[in-house]
């Protein structure tokens, strides 16, 4: 049981699957759909501040790092690609509806380096991403008690 908790957590924070692979995880592993939940929304939440002081610090300190440049370059323009639209349409409220999205690549490690290319202030970019996790996370676990 612990073991399923751990790896609840652990897919729900990572980039491959975030709270929508982690949810329905630990449903499918028999811990109970409110646990399942909660736990995949706290994983899930912690993404942007983590990942937000990471790009923060990563560019302070390795953007001299040719390998490093080449890669935050290719990330921004995915993430600029990918976004683009909705948040030059929508703003913040574009944001959101983009994480909340319960789809691969719509979720908060994109949208937190979209609100870093595009300005977004911290305070907002944090409202919104973690309104899109929250819809998201509750649509996600809606469909697996549906089941």
């Amino acid at each position: 049981m612990f073991q399923d908790v751990l790896f609840t957590f652990l897919i729900s924070l990572s980039p491959f699957g975030e709270a929508r692979a982690g949810i329905p995880y630990g449903d499918l592993n028999g811990l109970p759909i409110l646990w399942v939940f909660i736990i995949g929304l706290t994983a899930n939440l912690l993404v942007f501040p983590l990942f937000y002081k990471g790009i923060e610090l990563s560019k302070k300190y390795l953007w001299k790092s040719l390998l490093y440049r080449k890669s935050a370059i290719y990330l921004s323009a995915r993430a600029r690609t990918k976004t683009k639209t909705v948040i030059q349409k929508y703003g913040v409220w574009g944001l959101m509806i983009f994480v909340m999205i319960p789809l691969p690549i719509t979720g908060a490690y994109i949208g937190t380096i979209a609100a870093y290319i595009f300005g977004i202030s911290y305070q907002k970019s944090l409202i919104a991403i973690s309104s899109g996790i929250t819809i998201s996370s509750i649509m996600v676990a809606s469909f697996m008690s549906a089941i």
